[in-house]
């Protein structure tokens, strides 16, 4: 059966190989294999560097987990769609037809041969995603496609993607990371995709909830309380334990400009919450 932790390990093996792993697994899961004293020790070493230096023995932990080796990525490499390596002769095939070729045929379309909104609507059915999901974030028409099409696997592909990424550059989670200029664009990239689904991610939600309790309130303010304002609806509790309660100790030790900064994003949140619930009472009166 589907045992819990036999669906966290295979969250992991689907991160790194989605084709490998073909089950559909829940969106949201308990989290499992975690050190639960990973945010003390994270807060404890960057404490301690500040201090005394770097130290050969300082282990960076994120939330339990070790980081991993540097990789020296730039963020626009992972945004870019990427040649489907699955396609390449199908590509060589379709640039010497005329675009009609591409409504007709049964195959199916990389999304890097899309170019105009009609030709999304021609070939909606058939697209086949890149192996970066990363570029899904910059892509309008890639954004339509995830607003118009409820496909269960992308959607778990991007999410799992974005909570990797998210987990290993926070700056302020993990130790002697000091791209923090990388990091605020990606909060930007998610911030405007979210604006144009009119929707927050998941991934980003949780994220939120795991790491405002660690965050000092200065760093990528204004990328965070952007993306605090589409945190989506949810029960009370959640909402006060994990948002309200850690915005509140930063509320009453900051300064006025970030309390009203502050105030700002919860207004929009709210702002968006009633929207989502106007959708949501028309569509069923609808119907």
């Amino acid at each position: 059966g589907m045992q819990s932790h036999l669906q966290a390990l295979l969250s992991l093996y689907k991160l790194y190989c989605p084709e490998q792993v073909t089950i559909t697994l829940p969106g949201k899961m308990k989290t499992y294999f975690k050190n639960s004293d990973g945010p003390w020790k994270a807060a404890l070493t960057a404490v301690r560097q500040r201090n005394q230096g770097p130290s050969p023995l300082a282990q960076a932990v994120f939330l339990g987990t070790s980081r991993p080796q540097s990789r020296k990525r730039k963020w626009n490499a992972q945004l870019v769609i990427p040649a489907s390596s699955s396609n390449t002769k199908n590509l060589e095939e379709v640039e010497g037809k005329n675009r009609v070729c591409l409504y007709n045929t049964n195959k199916s379309l990389p999304v890097e041969q899309l170019q105009t909104f009609p030709q999304l609507l021609q070939n909606i059915h058939r697209l086949e995603f890149p192996s970066r999901m990363g570029s899904v974030l910059t892509n309008p028409l890639l954004l339509h496609y995830l607003d118009c099409v409820k496909d269960e696997s992308i959607h778990l592909r991007l999410y799992y993607w974005m909570g990797q990424m998210l987990q290993e550059e926070c700056i302020w989670c993990v130790v002697d990371n000091p791209n923090e200029e990388e990091f605020r664009s990606f909060l930007e990239t998610i911030y405007k995709a979210e604006c144009f689904l009119q929707e927050g991610f998941p991934a980003c939600e949780e994220f939120l909830y795991k790491t405002l309790p660690l965050w000092d309130g200065v760093c990528c303010r204004s990328e965070i309380l952007r993306l605090v304002s589409w945190i989506p609806p949810t029960n009370f509790s959640d909402i006060k334990s994990y948002l309200y309660d850690p915005l509140a100790k930063l509320f009453f030790t900051s300064s006025l400009y970030f309390k009203c900064s502050l105030l700002e994003s919860l207004k929009e949140l709210l702002q968006n919450w009633l929207n989502c619930n106007v959708i949501q009472v028309d569509s069923e009166f609808s119907s």
